[in-house]
């Protein structure tokens, strides 16, 4: 199967998922489970992680690396924020935003120095972790955060990896999935 095949195939998957295991109860699966299935059962925050891993391959350099850890250390000041009771406005509406501005900037392969890159990703990071501590239910929190944060910089890895690849099939095709970002967000805003 090529690449572009494989491509075409995992975004069809991806936009058909079901909602219906939105998130493992942590009394029956441990609170590690419930913090780690918790990003993958939102395709906004899915779409969003890749987004974040496919901008930080365009921008390079230190990018590479700092732009994910710049997301997911915001993400977890978030998460503790969201943990001692810490309001922030907007959650919701700012998390939907970054599949939007994410999606964009990988579309038009938008290259700012990485600090533009780190700041722009740990804004959105502070909500996206003050979303998982405002939906900790039962879970215990270290063991939670510990597993949304891993599963978290993994997609990041994933969207560099995929970057990559979709690169050696055509310069523009890691474009493809900065475009079904911003799609996926417009969708939600329009729905």
């Amino acid at each position: 199967m090529t690449y572009t095949r494989f491509s075409i195939l995992f975004v069809t998957l991806a936009l058909s998922a079901s909602p219906a295991l939105a998130h493992l109860p942590a009394n029956e699966h441990g609170s590690f489970l419930a913090g780690a299935s918790h990003p993958l059962f939102g395709l906004d925050h899915v779409i969003a992680m890749l987004a974040v891993g496919v901008w930080a391959l365009q921008i390079g350099g230190r990018g590479i690396w700092a732009v994910p850890a710049g997301f997911v250390g915001a993400m977890t000041l978030g998460y503790i924020a969201a943990g001692f009771g810490a309001p922030l406005p907007l959650v919701e509406p700012m998390i939907l935003a970054s599949s939007i501005v994410f999606g964009t900037v990988v579309l038009l392969a938008l290259r700012p120095a990485a600090w533009i890159g780190i700041a722009v990703a740990a804004f959105f990071g502070l909500f996206h972790g003050h979303a998982h501590g405002a939906e900790l239910g039962d879970a215990q929190a270290l063991t939670f955060g510990i597993g949304f944060i891993i599963v978290t910089a993994a997609l990041h890895a994933l969207g560099i990896v995929m970057a990559q690849f979709m690169a050696r099939a055509h310069p523009l095709a890691p474009r493809f999935l900065g475009a079904a970002s911003a799609v996926l967000g417009l969708s939600l805003v329009l729905s």
